[in-house]
């Protein structure tokens, strides 16, 4: 029997047939695209594919894409569905409280539904960490839920593992982290014009960092096969690649898994919350190690 309701929200970059097949709650970002001087509001939300390649061709062409925190009225909208609805235990996986306060907004949301409907309760986890290592996370509490475990079991759990996720993210054009704040103009440029690809990954409080600098993108995925060779994945076998539209780098990560541990990763295209910060043919490798992240 399931004792809570698995919720999320959209930068967990979970495929939608994926949250609707395992009954899994989420609350969709919403973000602007700027194109030819006209901004349009559009919801992460995407059903194919496609419309995640799509998304990438508009940036390549000078599209501009802007996002923004999940509000308080998003979260207590969410919420107030699932108590109509009869839940009672909710476990709810924010994007990480290093990038984004979202973690007090949904718990602050969630005791306001709590007024209405006293026996409503959620847990939140702060998986400090984005994206595929979000899903990461809903993915271990999914196999926590189906196993009957309780929500603050679950909690207790996924926290135990989520600093053993490791990261390696790699940004094709330097330009949109320096849109989103992370570099400078000057950084942006200079990297640019040499080749540079930062290794960016997640430090233990859930902020990113520049973990290593190479030249090119055959080095930065000799950096990250080097990395796992130092330490792979442990015992649960999860691996995830996630790019923005570059299949073919993706695809040499996901078969050096395959070959070296004998594992199948989960590959996904990214949605365009935190794709929009990296931009088109970025590329990132994470996985559960028993070290800690950025121990080895």
């Amino acid at each position: 029997m399931e004792k809570f309701v698995l919720s999320t929200d959209s930068t967990c970059d979970l495929y939608h047939d994926f949250i609707a097949e395992n009954r899994i709650a989420r609350v969709p970002h919403t973000f602007m695209v700027e194109k030819n001087g006209v901004i349009e509001e559009r919801v992460d939300d995407f059903r194919s594919y496609g419309e995640y390649v799509a998304f990438y061709n508009e940036l390549r062409a000078g599209a501009f894409s802007r996002t923004a925190m999940l509000n308080f009225s998003a979260h207590y909208n969410h919420f107030l569905k699932l108590a109509e609805e009869g839940a009672e235990e909710v476990v709810h996986v924010t994007i990480s409280s290093g990038l984004s306060p979202t973690k007090e907004v949904a718990a602050q949301a969630a005791a306001d539904v709590k007024k209405l409907y006293p026996k409503f309760n959620v847990t939140v986890i702060d998986p400090l960490t984005a994206t595929v290592g979000q899903g990461a996370i809903v993915m271990l509490a999914l196999k926590c839920r189906n196993a009957g475990m309780t929500a603050e079991e679950t909690r207790d759990y996924c926290n135990s593992k989520r600093l053993h996720i490791q990261h390696f993210i790699v940004a094709s054009d330097l330009a949109y982290l320096r849109k989103g704040g992370r570099i400078s103009a000057a950084a942006a440029a200079f990297g640019n014009l040499l080749g540079i690809k930062p290794i960016i990954s997640f430090d233990k409080e859930g902020r990113l960092f520049s973990l290593a600098k190479v030249k090119g993108t055959r080095k930065a995925v000799s950096f990250i096969k080097a990395k796992m060779e130092t330490e792979g994945p442990d015992e649960l076998g999860m691996v995830y690649v996630v790019h923005t539209d570059n299949e073919p780098v993706a695809e040499e990560l996901a078969q050096y898994v395959r070959e070296r541990f004998h594992l199948e990763p989960y590959v996904h295209i990214m949605g365009p919350v935190i794709g929009s910060h990296v931009g088109p043919d970025a590329f990132a490798l994470g996985y559960i190690s028993k070290s800690e992240r950025n121990e080895f």
